[in-house]
């Protein structure tokens, strides 16, 4: 099996947007303020904006099934208040829970967090809660900077972030450390933003004791760790001149990267220079690059190319479609195991 652990719902119909304008406008103007958790959305229009992209794309690569999230840049968890962005995620989470409900055997829920700025994070483990326990969901998608580009949080490692990893580790879902939207002009979101957050959350990390508080907590860094596999003698560095345990020791139990790095060099350096056991596949399609490139005739985010075209073992493989995933989502590994030992009966 190959399991994309990367997948954002970009493509959602219409209405959802809708229904987000609406709320932003509730904000200036209450008598324009969309229903608090609700969007008219069909199941065939649910259908039919799968069918022409993700599905379409799953079955021309030859991918069976994707950890499924929210689009993750319009999270914009600077948006409003508390209120707003509880709203806002119930909306996104509900419909990521329905197309897991028309499509189980493709797709499986990550969930949005109801993040605020200056809210405190265990504020948002009611929802985790409900949708890993009422959904089915596996995992969560965590912004360590709720600001939107400001970076006025605590750094992940702080213990303003410690009640809501107790309850990730009671439920042993894993968080993909992921910002969304900049609305700082600085940050292009996807071009630097996103790879900024990533390496910054690998360093937060690197010159912390978090996981000795909390030794099976797990964190996935996705687009490849960003700066991290590129600098990794410099990481490697800074933990001895840091007088830290080594990164495979300190890091390596605890954090993965995914392979949505658009290119075959990339991947190729992402393999030499991270163990195996700490990849798992991923491609973010239709997501921030949707293009074709022009040197090799195929889309950027066709990752699976690059991972096939590596002189890798069969095992090495297997982990990293598959294996790594099951480690990483315990509750995903228990709703494939059903799945297989159900069709045997």
């Amino acid at each position: 099996m190959i399991i994309d652990c990367h997948g954002h719902y970009t493509t959602a119909p219409g209405e959802l947007q809708k229904y987000r304008d609406a709320q932003i406008a509730g904000l200036e103007d209450a008598s324009l303020a969309a229903p608090s958790a609700r969007v008219n959305i069909s199941d065939d229009q649910i259908r039919d904006s799968l069918e022409k992209a993700q599905l379409k794309l799953q079955r021309e690569r030859g991918t069976d099934l994707t950890i499924f999230s929210p689009r993750a840049s319009a999270m914009a968890h600077h948006i409003g208040n508390e209120t707003t962005s509880l709203n806002w995620s119930r909306v996104c989470n509900d419909l990521i829970h329905r197309v897991v409900d028309l499509y189980p055997d493709n797709f499986v829920g990550v969930c949005q967090l109801p993040q605020s700025p200056g809210v405190a994070p265990v504020n948002s483990a009611a929802e985790l809660v409900r949708c890993v326990e009422e959904l089915g969901f596996i995992g969560c998608n965590l912004n360590p900077d709720p600001s939107g580009g400001h970076w006025n949080s605590p750094p992940l490692t702080d213990r303003h972030w410690y009640p809501l990893y107790e309850k990730m580790v009671e439920l042993d879902v894993p968080a993909m450390v992921h910002v969304s939207s900049s609305c700082n002009p600085n940050f292009h979101a996807t071009g630097a933003h996103y790879i900024n957050a990533d390496t910054t959350a690998f360093m937060q990390f690197l010159t912390s004791d978090l996981f000795k508080d909390f030794p099976t907590l797990r964190f996935i860094i996705p687009h490849g760790g960003g700066a991290v596999p590129f600098h990794w003698g410099r990481y490697r560095g800074l933990a001895q001149d840091l007088k830290r345990p080594p990164l495979e020791e300190l890091l390596l139990k605890n954090v993965f990267l995914d392979t949505c790095v658009y290119h075959l060099p990339g991947i190729e350096l992402l393999l030499k220079v991270i163990p195996v056991d700490n990849i798992l596949f991923g491609s973010e399609m239709v997501g921030a690059v949707r293009g074709i490139d022009p040197r090799t005739g195929h889309y950027y985010d066709d990752t699976k190319r690059y991972v096939d075209a590596l002189p890798l073992s069969a095992a090495d493989k297997t982990k990293i479609f598959e294996g790594n995933a099951r480690r990483v989502y315990p509750r995903l590994a228990a709703k494939l195991d059903a799945a297989k030992a159900a069709a045997r009966r």
